[in-house]
């Protein structure tokens, strides 16, 4: 099934860009948000 394929290629490119976004929101949200209170609450 060609779809299954197609989805494979999406999914493979959307999983890049997923991770991409994640990190910008992430880095925003320590500079954002006070780099030292993020990183203790990610870090214990």
């Amino acid at each position: 099934m060609s779809d299954d394929d197609d989805f494979a290629l999406y999914s493979d490119a959307r999983q890049r860009r997923i991770k991409a976004v994640a990190w910008v929101v992430i880095l925003s949200l320590i500079l954002v948000g006070g780099g030292a209170t993020v990183l203790s609450l990610l870090f214990g």
